[in-house]
């Protein structure tokens, strides 16, 4: 907790953009137009239109795909770069008025080595594998991929930025496989109507072909991207001979209907809930093609229920937790509205800040409003999303996203004195979100634009000083290459303004994220008067994209007023950031190892009157060997610096070095029985902290996947944060007693999966959470005096323990001195969690599903801070249950 907030420091990335290690292989980013990309591009394939499609059972026996041109030619890229495909493969290519039609025959002289590991669609297995990925634009920057594995599990999605993957989008295709004495094979049909391309006689697209040999570790393409290359799609050879097909506008329609049973533990005499509550609920999401290249999705009365849990956590700093997305609604397509990464792949944080300015999560959230005094309470666990819809697609060159959704007003029950009321505890809101990104020269330059705006109608006086009546962020990104597309320079810049009663703005200004009421802050100054709030940030960033040697800089900032929690995510304000990365990556067999790569770093920040805040040096290596283990090691050095947050909005605390590091080691892939394990930990003046995590796969079946994750984490500090009490005596610390402690932390969690794929469309998954911590406060003491890291211990302190278990802490700050005595509750916790869901899973036909669902929750909570993971997890299992039980059935309509 002392290492300068190492563990998000390191991130490389600092938002939730799938990369594509699965698809390219290689470090994703735009070749230049001088690259071997251009000269990739001038290679062509043929697809032959077909009088009658083919029957899609795999087994490729019907007559038309004899006249279909052969492909062949494949690379590897794995595990020995640009060597002939140890197998042969032929790709054949047809079509007709509705669909593209891809036949792969996989040679194989081991055909009984083939791996068929069966798992639910896009699930990562280790087996056999053939993809397609197209480019229908033709901008060498997107596309899609369809993919098929030998035992006939289905993978999809989209591509982006050259070289990014989003896995969340499920077109509706066919595909299929079948087994023989040469190897395997796999036939595709692909409506058009899943694909987006502009309107003309004569198609050119992009395409490329994967093929993975799993007991060889192989991957191998039709076009491969040198490793020296950053980049996918813009390598892509061309696909010629598509000619007069019309883009299918196409209308898809998704009804469904879901009943829902929630069987919870509920105080006696509860006069809204008695422990079981039944619902019922139909809706439909649609898509309309408005035109070949603008498809509109819509949902009324959308089911947002998630079909996976959030992890537990412990979270004992001031900061929010990020949990990602994962309703259908909002992650497909979802990377249209990425913002600030477009040029390159490469989006390192050293310290930077968790920011994103459209948070999907927002929508549809946990009522954020308060309630008065009561005896019982109904709260709605979430805000009903009365509707959404999204306009996506292109309009020439430029991409543009358009997003709305109202959500409706929630309304908490309360009995007050023995007599039935209601409160808002969520107004009604719209949310919108405006996304335009124009490419130009091939994507050499790039330039968008992003808006966001959030409006509420607030109708409860008391909630108006808990929820901003507007919030709005405007932005502009944009990227250009130079030295022949070797360099990338990218850059964003957003402004955002919020609104608000007297009591809102005081209170964010006062929130974790800025602390603008910090005594001894010379800028930006906490002003209680105050009805809206504006603020800034932005951020330039330099990257090499091309070479074994990576080079990464960049420069940002996030003036203190800054806000977009109303539909973004943002972690902290009062930042200016600077970091260099060097790094340099070579995968040609040396000794014991395959691949290695070497990394370091150094960053530095500032706050706006001038405080260092972090500094630091980094340094990691990541290397293969040669039986496909895998080692990643790494270690960093925090400078003492100056800290804002420890005294949650209290005077600045001078932080000591701090010094960390960890490991981790996993064993072959390509085997049944998987290990990998690991160690981190850090050390520094007055606190250090240990952890560990194990990961176990096993793989008994070919459909059978078990995988077990337990972990330990134990932090100890003499500096943990209690409270403050205002004391006009407290000269030194500008009016106020800032209580801190000796924390003595344990957890130890795990995680255990099944995944039972009995087809390719019907699948079981099962997955439980055990979570125990405690932390055990001592030693109370108070902060001496701003910018040291001194503290004043309490002599005088007085424990008494209540009727509940917890006990009040007493303490006189100066003994026999005039400051008066205060107490406070001793923070000591020992909780404990159960989280766990059971899904089942059936694609009964193409783009219409079953879902089965059973979540439990347990949780059990001690005001006692002594770690007893035994006793705690018997009480556990003996406390009553939540359990909700879950049936839902959509059925896809559409041509």
């Amino acid at each position: 907790m002392r290492l300068l907030y190492c563990v998000s420091a390191l991130l490389l990335s600092t938002s939730a953009v799938a990369q594509p290690t699965t698809l390219a292989s290689t470090a994703p980013g735009r070749p230049g137009p001088d690259s071997t990309a251009t000269v990739s591009a001038s290679r062509t394939f043929t697809a032959v239109r077909t009088a009658s499609p083919p029957s899609i059972d795999g087994r490729l026996d019907d007559a038309m795909w004899a006249s279909a041109v052969p492909i062949e030619g494949f690379r590897q890229r794995e595990p020995e770069e640009g060597a002939e495909a140890s197998q042969r493969t032929v790709v054949r290519v047809l079509y007709d008025d509705a669909a593209l039609y891809i036949s792969a025959r996989m040679h194989d002289t081991a055909p009984d080595s083939i791996v068929a590991r069966l798992g639910r669609r896009d699930a990562d297995v280790h087996t056999d594998f053939f993809m397609v990925a197209l480019d229908p634009y033709h901008d060498r920057r997107s596309g899609y991929y369809f993919g098929l594995s030998a035992a006939g599990t289905l993978y999809d999605g989209v591509l982006y930025n050259d070289g990014w993957d989003d896995s969340s989008w499920d077109g509706v295709w066919e595909g299929r496989v079948a087994r023989d004495a040469e190897g395997w094979t796999a036939e595709f049909r692909i409506p058009y109507s899943q694909l987006r391309f502009s309107r003309a006689d004569v198609q050119v697209w992009g395409v490329n072909f994967r093929r993975d040999i799993a007991r060889r570790q192989e991957r191998a393409y039709l076009q491969v991207v040198p490793s020296t290359e950053n980049g996918f799609v813009s390598f892509f050879p061309d696909l010629v001979g598509i000619e007069r097909i019309r883009p299918a506008r196409g209308f898809e329609v998704v009804p469904y209907v879901t009943s829902r049973a929630e069987l919870t533990d509920q105080p006696a005499g509860n006069p809204f809930d008695d422990g079981s509550d039944f619902e019922a609920e139909a809706g439909a999401d649609f898509r309309l093609g408005l035109t070949s290249n603008l498809t509109l999705n819509g949902t009324l009365n959308p089911d947002f229920g998630q079909v996976e849990v959030d992890p537990a956590v412990v979270n004992l700093s001031a900061f929010e937790t990020f949990f990602e997305e994962r309703r259908p609604f909002f992650v497909e397509g979802s990377s249209i509205f990425e913002f600030g990464y477009g040029g390159s792949s490469r989006n390192m944080g050293f310290n930077w800040v968790n920011l994103d300015p459209f948070y999907s999560r927002r929508i549809g959230r946990a009522p954020g409003g308060v309630l008065p005094a009561h005896e019982y309470a109904d709260r709605p666990a979430s805000t009903r999303i009365l509707g959404a819809a999204k306009l996506t697609g292109r309009l020439g060159a430029t991409s543009v996203g358009v997003l709305s959704s109202v959500t409706g007003r929630g309304i908490a029950q309360l009995q007050v004195d023995g007599a039935p009321q209601e409160v808002e505890v969520e107004p009604m809101a719209h949310y919108g979100v405006v996304r335009a990104l124009r490419e130009f020269d091939s994507g050499a330059h790039g330039l968008g634009v992003l808006g966001t705006a959030v409006n509420r109608d607030i109708r409860d006086d008391l909630q108006r000083g808990f929820f901003n009546t507007g919030a709005y962020v405007g932005g502009v990104d944009g990227w250009t290459r130079f030295g022949d597309g070797m360099w990338v320079l990218k850059g964003w810049a957003t402004a955002s303004h919020v609104t608000g009663s007297e009591d809102q703005i005081a209170r964010l200004q006062r929130t974790a994220v800025h602390y603008l009421q910090r005594p001894d802050r010379e800028h930006f100054r906490y002003d209680p008067t105050r009805t809206s709030l504006t603020g800034f940030a932005g951020r330039l960033a330099l990257d090499k994209t091309r070479g074994n040697w990576i080079v990464n800089a960049a420069l940002g900032v996030v003036s203190p007023t800054y806000d977009l929690n109303d539909v973004g995510f943002l972690g902290r304000t009062d930042l200016l950031n600077a970091h260099l990365f060097v790094g340099h990556h070579s995968n040609e067999v040396k000794g014991p190892t395959r691949t290695r790569l070497f990394m370091a770093a150094a960053w530095n920040n500032l706050d706006f009157d001038g405080n260092r805040t972090s500094t630091g040096f980094w340094g990691r290596t990541e290397l293969q060997f040669t039986n496909y283990w895998f080692l990643t090691a790494g270690s960093s050095v925090g400078l003492a610096n100056i800290d804002p947050y420890m005294t949650r909005g209290g005077p600045l605390v001078w932080t000591p070095i701090g010094v960390d590091g960890d490991f981790w080691l996993s064993t072959d892939s390509r085997k049944a029985l998987q290990l990998g394990f690991g160690s981190y930990g850090g050390i520094w003046e007055g606190g250090s902290n240990v952890g560990g995590d194990i990961n176990l796969t096993w793989q008994p079946r070919p459909n059978v996947n078990v995988s077990f994750g337990p972990g330990y984490f134990h932090n100890v500090t003499d500096a943990q944060y209690v409270t403050a009490r205002p004391d006009e005596l407290a000269t030194e610390t500008f009016g106020s007693r800032y209580v801190f402690a000796h924390l003595n932390q344990w957890q130890v969690s795990g995680s255990l999966r099944l995944n039972w794929t009995f087809t390719p469309t019907m699948s079981l998954q099962l997955f439980a959470q055990p979570l125990v911590a405690s932390g055990a406060y001592s030693e109370f003491k108070e902060f001496a005096r701003p910018r040291t890291f001194d503290f004043n211990l309490y002599e005088d302190v007085e424990e008494v323990e209540n009727e509940d278990g917890s006990v009040t802490v007493t303490v006189d700050p100066d003994a026999e001195g005039p400051a008066a005595p205060f107490s406070f509750g001793r923070p000591d916790f020992r909780f404990a969690s159960l989280r766990g869901n059971a899904v089942f899973r059936w694609e009964y036909r193409p783009g219409s599903t079953l879902y089965l669902v059973w979540t439990q929750q347990r949780e059990d909570f001690e005001p006692d801070g002594v770690f007893r993971f035994g006793h705690a997890a018997n009480r556990l299992l003996n406390v009553p249950s939540d359990n909700v039980f879950a049936l839902k059935v959509t059925y896809w309509l559409g041509r």
